[in-house]
């Protein structure tokens, strides 16, 4: 009978703790089977009613505070903090140019607990020697609202660029 107790409590806890992370794996099926990746060959914009999405640069900010969009710095030093970044995130590179006076870059970012994607997109252009021009894009792939998220990434994002 003292041998059954054990095996029983085992039991318990195994299914309180698969009925606490149900939720959250049932959550990743979906998001694996809605949102699929789609490589963005040029850089998108926002709708302009969305909430889900942030842009900085190219005439098109939105959901953005004015930040400075020319760094002084040279155009291998923003690419490698750029490069930086991406791997900082674990950031999943969808599509990358590049040459010596642009480069163009979209990848995934995820949320840290729902694992959401969300697509990021940053264009580099040399404006002069030593003058890179930034645009900056966020957005999610999934949901009405991103609750704040997407322009706090631009902000460390272009943090990072700047640095």
């Amino acid at each position: 009978m003292t041998s059954e107790r054990p095996l029983l409590k085992r039991s318990t806890v195994i299914l309180v703790v698969g009925a606490l992370i149900s939720p959250w794996l049932l959550c990743q099926v979906w998001i694996l089977t809605s949102a699929g990746d789609e490589p963005f060959e040029t850089m998108p914009t926002c709708e302009a009613d969305s909430m889900n999405c942030a842009h900085l640069g190219g005439g098109a900010d939105f959901r953005m505070d004015t930040l400075v969009l020319v760094t002084n710095a040279s155009f291998e030093d923003v690419q490698s903090n750029l490069d930086g970044y991406i791997e900082g995130t674990n950031g999943d590179v969808l599509t990358s140019n590049s040459d010596e006076s642009s480069s163009y870059v979209h990848f995934v970012e995820r949320t840290s607990f729902w694992r959401f994607p969300d697509d990021v997109a940053v264009g580099l252009t040399v404006e002069d020697d030593g003058t890179i021009r930034l645009e900056l894009h966020s957005q999610s792939r999934l949901g009405q609202s991103d609750l704040g998220v997407n322009p706090d990434r631009l902000e460390g994002l272009h943090a990072a660029l700047v640095a």
